[in-house]
């Protein structure tokens, strides 16, 4: 065998294996998140917020919403959030925007959730899409980019537990 044949064949063997472990890598990634349906200007992290709903404990204070999950409101949440449901089922879209049709348009509205990595969470998107869709003027989406527990209550932030 012609010394070039011998070393095409170990060439198109280590390829054809980088391909593979490349495909292998590409389907362990995590999957990319969601299209965000707010702009950096409608969102909100959680020191921020900490500092607005203190300063601001008369009118003007923002009406916090809560989209996720009864189970985890129940165990805590931002003091004087309201629930209204988890907003991936189209029962608790509807509460919330049943809830949401009591408000002026011009609220100062935050939504969050914190089930999960926000990139991966099946109940924000939705809702903030409702809500805007509602014709709400200062609506805001809380960042909590790995999940209530980690971004909010490890943090030392208040809590409220119950409904």
């Amino acid at each position: 065998m012609p010394v070039q044949k011998r070393i095409a064949a170990p060439k198109a063997l280590l390829v054809s294996g980088l391909l593979v472990a490349f495909a292998v890598l590409l389907a362990w990634l995590p999957a990319p998140a969601a299209s965000d349906p707010w702009t950096p200007a409608q969102s909100v992290q959680a020191a921020d917020l900490v500092r607005e709903l203190a300063a601001a404990k008369s009118a003007g204070s923002p009406v916090v919403v809560c989209a996720g999950f009864r189970t985890l409101f129940e165990g805590a949440h931002i003091p004087g959030a309201a629930f209204h449901g988890s907003a991936s089922t189209e029962q608790g879209l509807a509460d919330l925007k049943k809830w949401a049709g009591t408000l002026p348009r011009e609220t100062n509205l935050v939504v969050y959730c914190g089930c999960c990595p926000l990139a991966r969470c099946p109940n924000i998107r939705p809702a903030f899409a409702a809500l805007r869709d509602m014709g709400f003027t200062h609506l805001r989406v809380l960042i909590l980019p790995t999940d209530f527990a980690t971004d909010w209550v490890a943090k030392g932030y208040p809590i409220q537990k119950g409904l």
